[in-house]
């Protein structure tokens, strides 16, 4: 029989590890879209996946001794797990699209809808599952066949490649492949890889393998008890994937929860395991007493993982140092993503190096016992089904109960215990046990009594500024562990702040004669502006509770007869009850009822229909919430809307790039015939969606009508409808064609362009507040080309700290006010240079004194315009414009300052045609104009024309200057643009 080297089929196990990694991932992704995110959730959809696999290897271990070719077994195994890879992604959707559109709603109650769900998401991947499980099995005793020399050196080599190539294969996936070809193409290309694989092996297992030769055990050697290496092959398999839970969420609170940062940390754990497999090859084949190596391998492993506690704190001062010298440029997020990854494996690649030594010994000690091939499969599978236990302690019992520190406590007494356990079992070892017991008790002691984790530095955020916390900035109210986030409540004086992994979810300010926060005034409107599209509304439901405020103020309906709140983490909803009595109503009122469960879970599985659904959830970079923001998602949001209901999205405009926001509001608009976009402070935006005729009524007058959606309206100094209609950006039909000129895929669960991208901009600090730009620009284009009237304000309003335009509006208004009335009013933070302009325009143009040269208050009305035009109403400029161009000393102006006075005119009073005419006229006869100017008139030009209708007017005028437009940076010419080349239409 001709041998081929081992080193061929190392090779090829490596690609498997590539792939396998990719399956567990994405199958995981697609199985939580449908099953949905909260913690049961995770740990069933791990049980599934790790199930198979120990059902796979199981059967291997009962069956494979008697096949005369494990290679080849191998590579059918792997042939299968390729084909099923390409049907995997349109089986799932016709499987789910069938289940939500008719079989769930058939069954009518709970628990036969989440046993249905169950059933079909195990026959989705429990097979694939269990191929998975076959595979290491059988190549490791497909090669101990072939290669008996060393069989010990064979199993740590396969457990180190197929390790290194899952590695290897989470950053690939994660940074490359989803990115490139989404989902479906990534599972595809995994695909690809297992059958050219399987090929490669088959073509080079064409011989028949000799059967292994069962040996007698040697005295001394691990001959005795097989049941007791596979409960410690259970146990340190559960040991393992408590760390891996723990250390991922004490990580995520120092690195960030995104998906990015979840795969450096998995790829950090499993290159440890790997690195451990690669270090005992060529020393497991001469250890002498396996068991006593396994013993102390597992006692140090404990040690060290206890050694993690300790080490976690400096962690935090670490990122702050990355953070602080980094620039805030692509290559500085390069270089955070590779601080990242030696932060993940400063904590954790000690431990898993001696975890990547278990397997191997275990194994190896069976082999060595006499237990034969079939040891390969029982061992792989006790370790698997350990994880399982592990999983669901972890997430269940330890975090809820235990916190991190006594969960990773709990692991590393487990594993150390496993190892003083075999020690003990060796007669000749007992000084090495003594010592062993004595120094892990002192540690244990140690680190139990004096180590304790700082809950001011895990809810500082570190990630993102740099910021550590201390009692000097802030009172810890509460700190919780829960099972899907770690949940931090502090008083910082002015305002106490919910926290989740470090992050605000929300902020209130406690005194009620205090200052409103900014969350305050977003978390009310966000209950307020649904509720004025729909004051019939009889159900609602709002996903994500945070300070509780959107409910309460929901709640101040009276019309309402439900609202159902959905939190996917009880812990938040503790925290929520520590806003008392600022959110009362979410926790007292009778008609509020607290589920906790996954957003899209709780809808497929209740089936029911709402008014009103409120999408709150945390921020887009964190893993998993971008799922609330796709496709998929508001069609599932909209078949829970009654016919007339209205779905309002909350969306960040900090540490975000508009072409994210571009990217949701495409699959908003995908499914929804209707949007309207507001501003509730220049951070956030939220976005109405609905059927055109709902989203064309005019707006309730909730102020008069709801008091108790009044009184919280008043709190955040939002004192009348106006407030809130001059935050309307725009809808459908005036915003859609500039959100796709950025030319980027609407978002979606299988192609998630916000999730891979969102963490990015997180860290660069990028903005998308020039959105709210519009609604300030100085050319009302969005009115114009909807057809709306703009919403004045009064001189007094107030809230304006929040959103620029709303200051904007109130200057308008005080303008307004000054130029019309006999006796100015008093200017009251009216900055300097806005009133010196209003200053000399009304004293040289309006009242004729001191006129002197027109070009010294030309420049100043032309500033006035720019404000008052877009922010008064027509009526209201056309009184403004009446004034000026009637006063006597207007005649002395040029013939071309006439004609700018004229347009600045007919913008005010929104007259299209006159806009057109004499912005072509202008910028015929003007070439010496600043560049402001110049784009000032070709932004007049083309709504003018626009406004109209003639689009194709309004791009040759776009064509015939070029060098005077700046698409890209400013705001009203990019969607100017996109309406006049039909971008997206």
């Amino acid at each position: 029989m001709s041998r081929v080297p081992r080193s061929v089929f190392f090779l090829l196990f490596t690609v498997s590890g590539f792939a396998g990694l990719i399956y567990e991932s994405i199958w995981s992704h697609y199985l939580k879209l449908f099953l949905g995110h909260a913690a049961y959730a995770q740990t069933l959809v791990l049980a599934l996946f790790m199930g198979g696999m120990a059902i796979g290897s199981w059967l291997c271990s009962r069956w494979s001794q008697g096949w005369r070719n494990l290679l080849r077994g191998y590579a059918a195994a792997e042939a299968l797990i390729g084909l099923a890879a390409f049907l995997f992604h349109p089986l799932f959707v016709a499987a789910t699209d069938a289940a939500y559109a008719s079989i769930l709603p058939a069954l009518g109650g709970e628990v036969p809808a989440a046993l249905f769900k169950w059933t079909l998401a195990g026959v989705l991947i429990l097979p694939q599952s269990v191929l998975l499980g076959m595979t290491f099995p059988l190549m490791s005793a497909g090669l101990i066949r072939r290669y008996p020399e060393a069989p010990g050196e064979t199993l740590a080599m396969l457990y180190f490649t197929n390790s290194f190539g899952a590695a290897i294969g989470v950053l690939a996936s994660g940074f490359v492949l989803i990115e490139a070809l989404g989902l479906p193409g990534t599972v595809q290309v995994a695909g690809a890889m297992n059958l050219v694989l399987a090929a490669a092996v088959w073509l080079l297992a064409r011989d028949a393998e000799p059967p292994l030769a069962a040996r007698a055990a040697a005295r001394g050697e691990a001959s005795g008890d097989h049941r007791l290496f596979l409960a410690v092959a259970l146990l340190t398999g559960a040991a393992s994937f408590v760390f891996e839970i723990g250390w991922i969420r004490m990580l995520s609170l120092v690195l960030g929860s995104s998906t990015h940062s979840f795969e450096l940390m998995l790829s950090a754990f499993i290159l440890g395991i790997a690195c451990g497999g690669y270090w005992v090859r060529k020393r497991i084949d001469s250890i002498a007493d396996p068991v006593r190596f396994l013993g102390i391998v597992l006692t140090v492993m404990g040690l060290l993982a206890l050694a993690t506690l300790p080490l976690y704190g400096q962690m935090f001062g670490l990122m702050r140092a990355v953070i602080q010298a980094l620039a805030r440029t692509d290559a500085g997020y390069a270089l955070f993503l590779v601080s990242s990854h030696g932060i993940a494996l400063a904590v954790m690649f000690p431990a898993t190096f001696c975890a990547g030594m278990t397997l191997p010994l275990i194994t190896y000690a069976l082999l060595r016992g006499g237990q034969g091939e079939k040891a390969i499969g029982a061992v792989y599978s006790a370790n698997t089904l350990g994880s399982i236990l592990g999983v669901f302690f972890a997430a269940h019992v330890g975090l809820p109960f235990l916190g991190l520190k006594g969960l990773i406590a709990c692991g590393a007494a487990l594993d150390a215990g496993l190892g003083l356990a075999l020690l003990w079992r060796i007669a000749e070892a007992r000084r090495l046990r003594t010592v062993a017991a004595a120094l892990s008790l002192i540690c244990f002691a140690a680190v139990l009594f004096a180590v304790q984790l700082d809950p001011y530095k895990m809810a500082s955020g570190v990630f993102r500024h740099g910021d550590l916390y201390t009692t000097r900035e802030a009172a810890m109210i509460m700190h919780r562990d829960g099972k899907t986030t770690t949940v931090s409540l502090m008083d910082f004086g002015t305002d106490r702040s919910l926290r989740t992994n470090g992050k605000s979810d929300g902020a209130v300010n406690m005194d009620p004669k205090g200052a409103r926060v900014s969350d305050e005034v977003t978390m009310t409107l966000t209950a307020a502006i649904p509720l004025a599209y729909r004051p019939d509304a009889l159900a609602a439901a709002v996903i994500g509770i945070g300070t509780g405020l959107t409910t309460h103020t929901l709640l101040g309906s009276s019309t309402l007869r439900s609202v159902e709140t959905i939190e996917i983490e009880p812990a938040m909803a503790e925290a929520s009850k520590l806003f008392a009595p600022r959110n009362s109503n979410a926790f007292a009122d009778p008609r509020s009822r607290i589920a906790f469960d996954d957003a899209k879970s709780f809808f497929s599985t209740h089936n029911r229909k709402y008014d009103i659904i409120i999408s709150e959830p945390s921020n887009p970079w964190v893993s998993g919430v971008s799922s609330l923001f796709t496709s998929e998602f508001y069609r599932m949001a909209r078949r829970h809307l009654n016919g007339d209901g209205i779905l309002v999205q909350w969306f960040q405009m900090y540490e975000i790039d508009a072409s994210l926001i571009a990217s949701v509001l495409r699959a908003l608009g995908e499914t929804f015939p209707d949007y309207a976009v507001y501003a509730s402070t220049g951070s956030d935006l939220l976005i109405v969606a609905g059927e055109a005729r709902t989203l064309a009524r005019p707006l309730a007058d909730i102020l008069a009508t709801m008091p108790g959606v009044a009184r919280e309206l008043r709190r955040v100094h939002v004192n009348s409808m106006q407030d809130i209609e001059v935050r309307r950006i725009g809808g459908k039909r005036s915003l859609a064609p500039m959100f796709a000129s950025y030319d980027v895929p609407a978002n979606s669960d299988y192609y998630p362009y916000l999730d891979l991208h969102a963490a990015k901009y997180r860290f660069l600090h990028q903005s998308a507040d020039q959105l709210t730009g519009l609604l300030s620009y100085s050319v009302p284009v969005v009115a114009l080309l909807e057809g709306r009237k703009s919403v004045s304000v009064d001189a007094k309003s107030e809230g304006q700290e929040y959103l620029e335009a709303l200051e904007v509006a109130r200057r308008a208004a005080y303008a307004r006010d000054y130029l019309l009335s006999p006796k100015p009013p008093e200017p009251v933070a009216i900055p300097r240079q806005f009133q010196k302009d209003l200053e000399l325009v009304r004293a040289r143009v309006i009242e004729c004194r001191d006129v002197g040269r027109s070009d010294i208050w030309f420049h100043s009305l032309y500033e006035l315009a720019r404000t008052l035009n877009p922010m008064l109403s027509a009526d209201e400029s056309k009184a403004v414009w009446d004034r000026i161009e009637r006063a006597p000393c207007s005649s002395q102006a040029t013939p071309e300052e006439r004609q700018w006075i004229g347009l600045m005119r007919a913008v005010g009073e929104r007259s299209a045609p006159d806009m057109a005419r004499l912005a072509e006229a202008l910028l015929q006869k003007t070439s010496d104009l600043p560049g402001g100017h110049r784009s000032y008139l070709i932004a007049t030009g083309m709504a003018g024309y626009l406004a109209q209708g003639k689009r194709a007017e309004a791009g040759a005028l776009w064509d015939r200057y070029p060098a005077d437009v700046d698409r890209l940076g400013d705001v009203g010419l990019r969607l100017l643009h996109a309406h006049a080349f039909a971008i997206g239409q």
